[in-house]
This record gives structure tokens, sequence and C-alpha cells, in this order.
């Protein structure tokens, strides 16, 4: 690890850690506390996604809606009006937006095949922003003087790589250049997740194999044909299963290349002494 101990950490004049785990669990929150304290530089792997490398897919299905209105077509073919997508680190809803649901169209559903696309254009999208991120350490501090780094990465990935293999490439590149620490929930807060994901669902990025499993299963038990898909339904469902199946991937993730810190213990940390002094004491206890 680039970090062999506790006192590794704290001596560090350049820390730089990459926080994983299910949305929900505090990614963004501790990225966006150390970002506020003027020392960090905060970097939000989904952000990157939605500008970079998804930007022009969010902002043609605005215009293809609009098309459908004939006064906006009118003013978009003529330039009179720009279209454009406003996505925040705290707002991913033009991503979750263009990513949708599968199923019955009436309910904004689109077709299996559809969002099995948008999906790998995604997966493709989740591994380039990872990638990145050893880029944007170097310019983090030859743009704005930041000697640590904060890279705040989806929920989906270890959907992307295979933390199985400790060799694994992705992973491998991110440990040489981070210290990647898994927040680990508990069952407690599964309900809670997806009460939080009905509310305001995250983009999502399963695997196909995954997917397309969790899609013939909800069709064989609900006897139904793919447009009669309740889509709101179908992602609850499949939401909840993700949570239960990406355990053990973020646990061998941790185990190959990281640490873990707990939600409840990482919930304690209110400033980035707290965070150091919780991160040196894993690395500690490691082993």
């Amino acid at each position: 690890m680039i970090y062999n101990s506790g006192q590794d950490w704290l001596q560090a004049e350049a820390k730089k850690v990459l926080f994983f785990g299910m949305s929900g669990l505090g990614k963004t929150h501790v990225s966006n506390m150390l970002r506020g304290t003027g020392e960090w530089f905060h970097y939000s792997a989904d952000y990157r996604i939605g500008t970079r490398y998804m930007g022009e897919y969010i902002t043609d299905n605005f215009k293809r809606r609009a098309m459908q209105d004939p006064f906006l077509a009118e003013l978009l073919r003529s330039d009179s009006i720009y279209i454009a997508s406003n996505l925040t680190f705290d707002d991913l809803s033009p991503l979750s937006t263009y990513l949708g649901k599968p199923g019955n169209p009436e309910l904004g559903g689109l077709s299996f095949a559809e969002y099995q696309k948008r999906q790998a254009q995604h997966h493709r999208a989740e591994v380039a922003a990872l990638y990145d991120t050893a880029h944007f350490i170097e310019r983090a501090k030859d743009l704005y003087g930041y000697d640590n780094f904060v890279c705040d990465s989806g929920g989906s990935t270890c959907e992307v790589v295979d933390p199985f293999n400790p060799e694994d490439p992705l992973l491998a590149e991110l440990a040489k250049n981070h210290l990647m620490v898994w927040i680990e929930g508990s069952p407690d807060h599964e309900t809670e997740l997806v009460r939080r994901f009905k509310r305001a669902p995250k983009p999502m990025c399963y695997r196909p194999d995954f997917l397309s499993e969790l899609w013939g299963e909800y069709l064989d038990t609900n006897k139904c044909a793919e447009e009669e898909v309740n889509p709101n339904d179908f992602m609850t469902f499949t939401y909840a299963r993700a949570i239960s199946q990406r355990e053990p991937r973020y646990r061998a993730m941790a185990d190959n290349f990281g640490i873990k810190v707990t939600h409840t213990d990482l919930g304690k940390v209110t400033s980035s002494e707290g965070l150091n002094e919780l991160i040196a004491a894993t690395l500690g206890n490691r082993g």
C-alpha cells in the first residue's frame, strides 16, 4: 500500500485517499468536509463521468425531449437556445435521468436493450474516470497547490473491476496512487439506503451478467412482459439486491488493496484531524 503504517500516514506531507462503498454511507460527506478545510482537492468520480465522459449523452437526451415540442424544436434548430446539464458533486440527477430505468414506456421506462446500452456507456466512463485520478493528483498540485487529494468514487467501482484478483490492473493503479478505504455499512443501514434510493436515485452501474440475471428473475417472478415492468419497482428491487452482492466485492477490494473503516466510526469524524487519527489507527491494526 502507499502508506504502510499509521505513522506513515500521519507523517506524510501529501495524503492521498480514495473512499469506496455503497452510496449513502458518507463518501461525499467526508470528501466535502475535507474540501471545506481548504487543504484538500476533492475529485468526484461521478462528476467526472457526468461531465467529461457522458455529458454529451446527457444533453442530447434533454434535446431529444425538447425536440418533441414544436416551439422548442424550432429554437434549437436555429441555435436560439442553449441546453446544458447542471450536474454538481451533490446533485447527480442529470446522470441518473440519462441512465434511466427499464420497463413500461408509459411510466418513463426504457427498453431493456437501451438500458443495457447506457449501462455499457457508464461502465466505460467509470473506468476512464478512475484512471484519470493520477492525472488529477498532479493537476491539483501543479495548478492549485494542493498536496492532499481525496477521491470520492462511485458506489459501482466494484462492478467495473475484478476485486478478487490481487493483480487487477485498475485497482493496482488506484492503490499505487491512493490509500484505498472501504466504508463498511451494516445490515441496519440497508433499509435506510433503500429508502434514500427511492427518494433520490443515484447513478447505478451494474455488471452485465448481474443485471441480466435480475431482469430475468423479475420478469419470471412477476409474470410480466418487458413493457409491463414498473420501472421504479424494478430499480428498487435491483438496488436492494446490489447491496448484498456488492459487500463481498468491497471486502475483497479492502483485503487486497486497502483498509476498512465502519460507517459508524466515520460518522463520528468531524475534522481532517479526526479522519487522520481514524485512518492511522486502522492502518496500525491492519494484519
